[in-house]
């Protein structure tokens, strides 16, 4: 327990392709070349999410987690213009459908006591996350207690920490759920007792009063393979790079892609699984290059080990083709030294400042989004430069929205 006191998205028009059809693209193999034995879990993604509990490997797996009116919001949403203030996307939203929360506001004289229940802190991504939670906490003196519970990945243990943090007095409980259908009934649990609020990952209940999220991975998806199909000439080869199957974000990330190439010129030559590992993603580009030939594109459903993508290229004398990555600075930094064509759409680690400021709008007895959907930034040539600090760490998130906050940027591991 730790204890504290006080864009639019680049790509072509939208596609639509019904649930049924895309399980036919499956099952006609477009998808062969995913490796048969990829480990069923694997590291979390940057967003930080797990493996779901159950889920076999295989063209059924992979049409289950399409949904096509969810597919069609995400990508309306993402060309849409955010309500809320200019420059500060951790306080906007996207359709909001305001609930009032009269009934959970506090005397104004009276002190806050906000409690945390985190899946963990187990990458790069959770790790700016939590900083940048702890240092919007530090702005506000009406909180003078700040409880924070680590499950470190471990859904039994962030079952105990809900319970915990439930029979505490705290007024109102942040869960960033380890996985989503496990962590549903303690949630559930927790709404009888005090205000909750969820965000990052969702759980199968209506009952927090909000639940807070970024557009979504279909965006994420479509805006990488759409720069790939406008920057890459007509038969060109690409290289489609995962972290691991059934994460049910990454699943939508590389559904939206699919059917982007599908509905191009290109050639998928093969789908790898790296496990988020830089050596494995640095052998699987080399392998690609020695079997293919040529690799024209690559795509990424996170952008981690892009620099190992990078780098495989370079040992091989090539020029790096056109790439996704991510807005990690290590990733940043190579595009802009090496003038790459790149993109880095974005899974921004601002959204954790967002339940703090929301618990402070429930607890207030202010209106908020019953579902608060954040913009979901793509960073491109155009904007890059604007994210790029080489003060800041290789894994640090450039889409942090923290350099306001006190302390930056030493607390994110800055100079």
């Amino acid at each position: 327990m730790r204890t504290h006191r006080a864009g639019r998205r680049v790509g072509r028009p939208t596609r639509r392709r019904t649930a049924t059809a895309l399980a036919a693209v499956l099952a006609a193999g477009l998808l062969a070349s995913c490796s048969s034995d990829a480990p069923a879990e694997g590291p979390p993604d940057p967003a930080g999410s797990a493996q779901p509990e159950g889920e076999g490997d295989g063209d059924a797996q992979e049409a289950e987690f399409f949904e096509e009116d969810e597919y069609q919001r995400q990508l309306a949403l993402a060309e849409e213009t955010p309500e809320g203030p200019e420059g500060r996307p951790w306080e906007q939203m996207l359709r909001p459908e305001m609930i009032s929360t009269e009934e959970y506001a506090l005397p104004e004289d009276e002190g806050i006591h906000l409690c945390f229940s985190n899946a963990g802190v187990f990458n790069p991504w959770r790790q700016v996350g939590l900083t940048t939670m702890e240092a919007e906490v530090a702005q506000h003196e009406e909180i003078t207690e700040f409880t924070v519970l680590d499950a470190e990945g471990k859904d039994d243990k962030q079952i105990s920490d809900i319970q915990n943090l439930s029979e505490q007095d705290c007024d109102l409980l942040i869960v960033s759920p380890n996985t989503t259908a496990t962590l549903t009934p303690a949630v559930e649990e927790a709404c009888t007792k005090l205000p909750v609020i969820v965000f990052d990952r969702g759980v199968n209940t209506d009952c927090p009063v909000t639940f807070i999220h970024p557009v979504g991975g279909y965006a994420y998806g479509a805006a990488a393979a759409d720069f790939l199909v406008e920057n890459v000439e007509p038969g060109g080869k690409i290289l489609a790079l995962r972290i691991s199957p059934g994460v049910d974000v990454l699943e939508n990330r590389w559904s939206a892609a699919e059917l982007a190439f599908e509905d191009s010129e290109l050639e998928v030559a093969d789908v790898e699984f790296t496990e988020g590992d830089p050596a494995v993603t640095k052998s699987i580009v080399s392998d690609a290059i020695a079997r293919h030939g040529s690799i024209d594109g690559v795509w990424m459903d996170s952008g981690a080990t892009a620099v190992a993508a990078i780098e495989a290229f370079e040992d091989a004398g090539l020029d790096v083709p056109p790439i996704s990555g991510e807005d990690q600075q290590d990733f940043l930094q190579a595009w802009a030294e090496r003038d790459l064509t790149a993109i880095a759409p974005g899974y921004p680690t601002f959204q954790w400042r967002t339940p703090v400021i929301a618990a402070l709008q429930v607890l207030g007895g202010e209106e908020v989004p019953s579902e608060w959907v954040l913009p979901q930034p793509v960073i491109t040539e155009e904007n890059r430069d604007d994210y790029v600090n080489e003060n800041l760490p290789p894994l640090h998130y450039g889409l942090c929205g923290c350099e306001d906050l006190p302390g930056y940027p030493q607390d994110w591991g800055g100079r």
